[in-house]
């Protein structure tokens, strides 16, 4: 059997020194994620974290950098997780809105606001990606190539 890993994409989303964070119902409970969700079939990283984001959030997202590359495992017993993680700026909020299934709510919070929930945050690479966010991190959007549907007769 080929081992494949979960392709996801999240977005770190920063206003007024407060990040977009949702609420979200899980297997483990409730608990808080950046906007993030997986790769679908047919769309590239790009438009997989815009859609991500609109679902999620009612908000539409302009990705303008990448904040990191993360592999990430719970444990040797849970599926692996390659997870591109964005940073960029929200536009035209949509209030009315229905959010994805599972979302509760969203919130706009600090950094110590999302550290205080530490322990409800859905990994931790939640506040890893934040505080990559505020050290500065960011990488070219051109670091990501697509390759789709290409005929090569």
């Amino acid at each position: 059997m080929v081992w494949k890993p979960h392709v996801t994409v999240a977005a770190v989303i920063e206003q007024n020194n407060r990040f977009l964070i949702v609420e979200e119902e899980t297997s483990n409970g409730i608990q808080f994620n950046q906007p993030a969700g997986h790769l679908e079939k047919g769309e590239d990283l790009i438009m997989a974290v815009k859609r991500e984001v609109h679902e999620e959030t009612a908000w539409f997202f302009e990705p303008e950098h990448i904040v990191a590359i993360q592999l990430w495992r719970k444990n040797p017993e849970f599926p692996s997780f390659i997870r591109i993680c964005f940073s960029g700026l929200c536009h035209s909020h949509n209030p009315s809105q229905k959010l994805d299934d599972g979302i509760i709510s969203t919130h706009w919070l600090t950094r110590d606001e999302i550290a205080a929930r530490e322990h409800r945050l859905r990994s931790p690479l939640v506040l890893i990606s934040v505080d990559e966010y505020l050290s500065g991190q960011r990488h070219s959007l051109s670091l990501l190539q697509s390759f789709l549907d290409l005929d090569h007769a």
